[in-house]
């Protein structure tokens, strides 16, 4: 972790002033990333899903996580726009809320790891809407970078 942390970061300029990378020079290529996040909820909202007068929270919030995917660079100041060419973002009710994974590929000159964070984020923000009528003390916990490949860092796999 120490080599990591000591590893110059390329979002700043030599007078600390942020800027957005040249990515101009880097060979587009398949790249991939999974994210995820966990909604945590009490078993009464959990039970109350199947009927919420908002709609259906999983699709609803399955549609606004692959949506936010595609806008990451307009809501990141310094992403760039990446061509996806996939995106998926998957729920799945559990015992004490709910958990979501998202999916982004490219084949493009940066990775898509934001674009997959992103989409886990508005996923959980959106069930945290559909449902918030119910309990303003549902939670959005763990939001993480499961898992990414390709790039010039190479592969990335979460500890558990």
């Amino acid at each position: 972790m120490a080599k990591r942390l000591s590893t110059k970061l390329s979002h700043y300029d030599n007078s600390g002033r942020a800027r957005m990378v040249d990515i101009s020079a880097k060979p587009a290529n398949a790249r991939e990333a999974q994210a995820s996040a966990f909604v945590a909820m009490a078993p009464a909202v959990l039970n109350a899903l199947a009927t919420n007068p908002k709609g259906d929270p999983f699709e609803v919030a399955r549609l606004a996580g692959i949506m936010a995917a595609k806008k990451t660079a307009d809501l990141i100041p310094l992403c760039h726009p990446v061509p996806l060419s996939h995106v998926d973002v998957e729920l799945r009710q559990c015992e004490n809320g709910i958990a979501i994974s998202s999916h982004a590929k490219t084949t493009a000159e940066t990775g898509v790891e934001m674009e997959a964070l992103v989409a886990a984020s508005v996923a959980a923000l959106t069930v945290y809407d559909m449902c918030k009528a119910l309990d303003k003390g549902i939670e959005i916990r763990e939001i993480v970078l499961e898992r990414k490949s390709g790039g010039k860092s190479g592969d990335y796999i979460r500890k558990k």
